[in-house]
């Protein structure tokens, strides 16, 4: 139930920026392209603190050290693009450390030959593995820069990590299921919830690292003796 709950949430959440799927009529591909020409507009002539979506009470904007406050727009725009980008990272994380340990030891994962807490499961990948994993993210890395940076050439020295001014944080185009609302009020609770989350994921992937490098045990063998 737990890992159906994890996936459940993933997929809504890994949709929440990007594209919806464009309409079958002529017509309701134009408005829908006209509604996200607005929507882009509106994000950016508003990317403040003080109506970025993920805000909720009783907490509120939470930023002890200041930081979004003393920031700029492009500079809250990146923090922005951080926070999404750790929170999805991290959600594929939680994923991965209970799917990983519930199928160790199986055929299903590299013949039987990986077993163990998630986190000694990096180094017992047969070789070759790890270099076509790592040349998956930079594929990954390099898209995702593509459609939300500008170019290093173009961007001034004393702004390195420059994002396109029509690119919201974390909009990189994958709505598979075309989840993504509309509706400018649907749309931020949707960022909301995907914001919420990835916050959470950080803490639990975080807890699960340092949990299984500290007693040497698994998540999932954690539980089942609660």
């Amino acid at each position: 139930m737990m890992k159906l709950a994890l996936l459940a949430t993933l997929a809504g959440s890994a949709a929440a920026f990007a594209p919806t799927t464009p309409a079958s009529s002529t017509a309701a591909s134009s408005s829908s392209s006209t509604a996200r020409d607005l929507f882009a507009k509106n994000w950016q002539d508003s990317f403040t603190i003080n109506n970025l979506p993920g805000a909720l009470p009783p907490m509120g904007v939470w930023d002890p050290l200041g930081f979004a406050d003393k920031a700029g727009e492009k500079t809250l725009k990146r923090y922005r693009e951080a926070e999404i980008t750790h929170g999805r990272v991290a959600m594929l994380a939680v994923v991965g450390f209970l799917v990983g340990e519930a199928v160790e030891g199986s055929s299903f994962l590299f013949d039987a030959q990986i077993s163990g807490p998630a986190i000694t499961h990096p180094g017992q990948i047969p070789d070759g593995w790890d270099a076509l994993i790592i040349t998956f993210i930079g594929a990954a890395e390099a898209q995702r820069a593509q459609i939300g940076w500008v170019d290093p050439a173009d961007v001034p020295v004393d702004q390195p990590g420059l994002l396109r001014d029509r690119y919201y944080p974390g909009d990189i185009g994958f709505d598979p299921l075309g989840l993504k609302p509309t509706d400018s009020e649907e749309l931020n609770i949707m960022i909301t919830k995907e914001l919420q989350n990835g916050r959470l994921a950080m803490i639990a992937a975080s807890g699960f690292l340092v949990q299984e490098a500290v007693d040497g045990k698994g998540i999932l063998e954690h539980l089942q003796s609660m």
